[in-house]
């Protein structure tokens, strides 16, 4: 006659880590708890390390939790202690060095701390960052890093309606004493009218300008160049070229083959972003353009390879590893209830002038 299923023990002779939250799939607390024959209570204070759990236990617990598999539900240790390990970056891409270089620093200077970064990329689009706050916000991260202050009204409600500790990276606050507000960067309006006093200063009058993305940063360096050429008398609107596509090389060698094309007679090019830079560069190359002899090439944010292009290109360095870990270290001074004394943190810029020009 067959024996009668028993369902409990069947449970019992099933290996310990193949036993799962029927709801999730995932190994619970009450799972590592059984396992090493505690309470529950006991195996979440001795994973997070409170001293009143003897050091043995301590181990064991940590040996059983481990030979489960078990991760910790940070979402839900989140909500029972209002008390988060996590902080939300958003940043526009991360094909960019610029940003990847900002993201290295902030991480260092995090997770020593034991926080950590949920990253989204907003495509430099504030209709997504709003969707990337919609999903984030409501997992309680203890702070943000934001990357500008370019915000659709709705997400200004949703981060005036859920103060989380925030730093702004890579732009300075309009208004430098704005109460409660932190930022970490430099004046990019300020850095395009450096780049381009510097073109006058080398003799060149008929200065073009060529932008891609045309995301809030971009346009603070445009002004500063219009601020510069107007007040040289030399300003031309029909020199600024706008593209809305995404920066790259390959529109970098675009827009410069269409200038060359072009009936406007130019003798230096600012380009908003040294990749694009980069690409009128081998453009020139291609065509026979000698630079800067015929004419002139500048670019922005002194990325790799600038250095090595033929030839060497100006540029302007943005200290971004050194936002990222200022911003960091701000935000931490933040979480720990801190006094900042100094809220809108100017990093500056560095002109590097090179053959290019």
């Amino acid at each position: 006659m067959p024996r009668a299923s028993n369902p409990q023990a069947d449970r019992s002779s099933e290996p310990a880590n193949s036993r799962r939250s029927r709801a999730s799939g995932r190994v619970t607390l009450s799972d590592v708890a059984e396992a090493a024959g505690v309470s529950s209570m006991t195996v979440s204070r001795a994973l997070r390390g409170e001293r009143r759990v003897a050091p043995a236990l301590v181990e064991k617990v940590r040996e059983v939790a481990a030979s489960l598999g078990y991760v910790p539900d940070l979402a839900a240790r989140a909500l029972a202690s209002q008390k988060s390990t996590q902080v939300l970056v958003l940043v526009p891409m991360l094909s960019n060095t610029l940003f990847v270089d900002v993201l290295e620093a902030a991480h260092k200077v995090l997770f020593a701390r034991g926080y950590h970064m949920l990253i989204g990329v907003t495509h430099y689009d504030p209709q997504e960052e709003e969707q990337l706050l919609r999903a984030y916000l409501p997992m309680r991260p203890a702070g943000l890093l934001l990357t500008g202050f370019d915000h659709s009204e709705a997400s200004r409600k949703l981060l005036a309606a859920n103060p989380v500790p925030r730093v702004h990276l890579m732009e300075l606050h309009p208004t430098e004493r704005s109460q409660g507000t932190y930022s970490v960067g430099f004046s990019q309006t300020q850095a395009g009218a450096e780049i381009t006093q510097h073109l006058l200063d080398k003799g060149y009058r008929r200065i073009a300008f060529c932008a891609a993305q045309l995301d809030a940063r971009v346009m603070q360096r445009l002004e500063g160049f219009r601020q510069v050429l107007k007040q040289a008398n030399l300003y031309d609107p029909a020199l600024e070229f706008l593209d809305p596509e995404r920066s790259s090389m390959a529109l970098g060698a675009r827009q410069f083959e269409a200038l060359m094309k072009s009936q406007h007679a130019v003798d230096a090019i600012f380009f908003c972003n040294d990749d694009i830079a980069q690409g009128a560069l081998l453009a020139a190359s291609r065509l026979g353009v000698q630079v800067p002899q015929q004419v002139a090439i500048a670019g922005f944010n002194d990325l790799p390879g600038s250095d090595q292009m033929v030839p060497p290109l100006t540029t302007i360095h943005t200290p971004r590893s050194e936002v990222g870990e200022k911003a960091a270290t701000m935000l931490l001074q933040l979480l720990d209830g801190e006094a900042v004394k100094q809220p809108c943190m100017d990093l500056g810029f560095t002109l590097v002038p090179r053959s290019s020009t």
